[in-house]
């Protein structure tokens, strides 16, 4: 499991409050894919499925693993693709590595897509590598080559899982946390053909509000080194399509099934003592604020197609998380295939 370092930063004095709430958005992006807050343990079967196999896909960026676990009765009809955060590897996905929630979804007759890589990446297609730090075949996953996994994710991924393993091209599940809950509803907007439902934990649902691009520069700077300018210019058109409070309606016009969830920020008894602990209560608490800014956009709409899970109890961390995915698993599976 990974576990983000956080440094200690001097206490600010002056500045604006639009810089003190973009630092404070900034930590709730930098919550990474892999945080394990201290005291708090992933199940015994978690870490590797030994049922779960490499899948891997061409892609114009060249192969791509994917994690997949077969459904336990076997069948090709409901799928659902599991997205990771901020910090996603490029050995495992991390609802497999740090949460027992694939066994379960394959208990439920779900099959499992867990998509490998994409690190800050928003799941999105790219405008350019990104181009920080580093060029060249060297560079890594997005800097040597331009992100496009939109794309990868609608069509190579689907396709291949289509022709190879038989898996059905619609109805499909996409859920996802903090980055990857975000592309969740951005993929459910645009591709209705493909995902009838959507689950975001703890995502950022108004990437638009003052203060967010610069928050989400800093997160993708200290989340392996990434260029926000490579991913959208600012506040065009690119910028907002990846904005689930501009696209809301979209996901009211195809009636997707949405299970949006986050937090309170209050520890639970699986929290332990710690300033992980306090980082992920401050987290989980600016994720809340964002969550229930995206309710009432949808209220105003008058969406009727959402779930909103709100626990009393839960900080920014995986079993935070994986206990909002087995919360949602029921209405996940009355909604696809």
């Amino acid at each position: 499991m990974r576990t983000l370092r956080w440094k200690r930063r001097p206490v600010e004095t002056r500045g604006s409050w639009a810089k003190r709430w973009a630092a404070g958005v900034s930590l709730v992006l930098l919550a990474p894919l892999g945080t394990v807050v201290a005291g708090t343990t992933a199940p015994a079967s978690a870490g590797f499925h030994p049922g779960a196999f490499d899948f891997w896909v061409d892609s114009g960026m060249g192969p791509i693993k994917t994690r997949v676990l077969r459904a336990a009765d076997g069948n090709t009809q409901r799928v659902v693709y599991a997205l990771d955060g901020m910090r996603a590897p490029e050995s495992l996905n991390g609802w497999e590595e740090a949460t027992d929630v694939p066994n379960a979804l394959a208990a439920a007759n779900i099959n499992v897509v867990m998509p490998v890589g994409g690190m800050s990446s928003f799941y999105a297609d790219w405008n350019a590598p990104s181009d920080f730090f580093a060029t060249g075949s060297a560079a890594g996953p997005g800097k040597s080559y331009r992100y496009q996994w939109e794309t990868f994710l609608t069509v190579d991924l689907r396709n291949a899982l289509a022709d190879r393993l038989g898996f059905r091209r619609d109805r499909n599940g996409v859920f996802g946390l903090s980055m990857g809950g975000s592309a969740a509803l951005t993929l459910a907007a645009y591709h209705p053909d493909q995902f009838s439902y959507a689950g975001a934990f703890s995502g950022y649902l108004n990437i638009s509000a003052p203060g967010m691009r610069e928050a989400i520069r800093l997160a993708m700077l200290d989340a392996g080194g990434y260029n926000v300018d490579a991913m959208a210019p600012p506040w065009g058109p690119q910028w907002l399509r990846m904005d689930p409070f501009v696209f809301a309606p979209n996901l009211i016009g195809n009636n997707t099934r949405l299970w949006i969830g986050a937090a309170s920020g209050r520890p639970s008894g699986q929290d332990g003592p710690t300033m992980d602990t306090v980082n992920g209560m401050g987290l989980e608490a600016m994720a809340l604020a964002n969550t229930r800014a995206f309710e009432v956009r949808m209220a105003t709409l008058g969406a009727r197609n959402v779930t909103y899970s709100y626990p009393a109890y839960g900080i920014h961390a995986w079993n935070t998380w994986g206990a909002e995915a087995f919360r949602m698993i029921p209405d996940l599976s009355a909604n696809i295939g």
